[in-house]
């Protein structure tokens, strides 16, 4: 196992892009400190590092939109993550599968899958 410890972390963060395991759809790129990585490596649950509330959450702690791990893998320069992950609802606290779900010209392009005032 790679020791958290050579990771390159910027100001105590390291991106996290989140894909799902199936599709390869990119979910979500978030922040984790070494805190949220290991709690997501001890649950299998996704947890990532808040950057507007300077907190750690767990994906899905309000919403029941869990992002289950499947792999995780470090890229070459150890400075991000890719969590490959079972997306259970959807990714995006906006409502959508995806929070890429709107292209250059601004146009919706992606699957709304709830409601964000149904579950925040």
């Amino acid at each position: 196992m790679i020791d958290f410890d050579t990771l390159k972390y910027e100001n105590g963060l390291i991106i996290a892009i989140v894909q799902d395991q199936t599709s390869k759809e990119v979910l979500m790129c978030a922040y984790m400190n070494r805190e949220a990585l290991e709690k997501t490596v001890e649950t299998g649950i996704a947890h990532f590092w808040s950057r507007s509330r300077q907190k750690l959450w767990k994906k899905g702690e309000t919403s029941g939109h869990l992002q289950k791990i499947k792999e995780i893998r470090i890229d070459c320069d150890m400075d991000s993550v890719l969590l490959l992950v079972e997306q259970i609802g959807g990714a995006c606290h906006m409502g959508y599968r995806s929070c890429f779900y709107r292209n250059l010209e601004g146009d919706v392009v992606g699957e709304k899958v709830f409601e964000p005032e149904d579950v925040y």
